[in-house]
């Protein structure tokens, strides 16, 4: 899979998959903007790519403020000169984030916010910002970043309740906008991923979590040229959690 000559917006690019998609789509030729709410690390990052031979910027982004989105989608188009890539990788489970042992009648309504805004509006927001570049292009591709939760359910609902928007909701109907302008969309669901050591205990079919690789080696497959016929579809890489839960 080739990149050359391509631009990639990777959110929550500082650490976990989206570190390693920025990373694997720069080592292919990609230019890339790591857009993450830490700029510090995000900027390690994009330094590290660069002293590879790579291109790459670091912006900040909170994907809850769609004034910072758009910024980031105007200096990426600026520096690189197109927009072909957007892979939503920023997201997370609020009740994880912030330490809640209590169930959904128990938490506070703005951490409930907090999840539907980083989880679903954010997605919705960098799609907004991108798609309109792309549709000039007549090109793009556009990933979302589902989970087994929004298939299975979980204990935090406003996290599964936005992965289950992304994954139908939003992916089937961008698919269907950006088609007549040759801008593929697609979702990609993970289970267990080993990107935080309790993903282990998470059980499979497979009888293992997932290494980032894995779930990144489909991600740019999508991205890819390969893909060419794939788009408003979700697919689901749990390792048969789905079969069992």
């Amino acid at each position: 899979m080739e990149f050359s000559g391509k631009t990639a917006i990777i959110t929550g690019a500082a650490s976990g998959m989206g570190l390693l998609s920025a990373q694997q789509l720069a080592a292919r030729g990609a230019r890339v903007a790591l857009t993450d709410v830490n700029l510090e690390a995000a900027e390690a990052a994009a330094g590290d790519i660069r002293r590879q031979g790579g291109e790459a910027m670091a912006i900040a982004v909170d994907v809850r403020d769609y004034a910072q989105v758009k910024h980031a989608a105007e200096r990426t188009l600026e520096k690189f000169g197109t927009i072909d890539i957007l892979i939503n990788c920023a997201g997370g489970a609020s009740s994880r984030v912030f330490g809640c042992t209590g169930g959904f009648k128990d938490t506070d309504i703005g951490i409930i916010d907090w999840g539907i805004d980083v989880n679903l509006k954010g997605p919705v927001y960098f799609s907004h910002a991108v798609i309109g570049t792309m549709m000039e292009q007549k090109s793009g591709v556009i990933i979302l970043m589902g989970s087994i939760e929004g298939v299975a359910g979980f204990g935090c609902v406003d996290y599964s309740a936005a992965k289950s928007g992304l994954m139908t909701g939003l992916t089937k109907s961008l698919a269907r906008y950006g088609a007549p302008y040759g801008v593929r969309v697609c979702c990609v669901s993970p289970g267990p991923v080993l990107t935080r050591p309790a993903m282990a205990k998470m059980q499979t079919a497979l009888g293992r979590a997932a290494e980032p690789e894995e779930v990144v080696d489909l991600i740019l497959y999508l991205c890819s040229d390969k893909a060419s016929f794939i788009t408003g579809a979700d697919f689901l890489i749990d390792g048969g959690r789905s079969c069992i839960a």
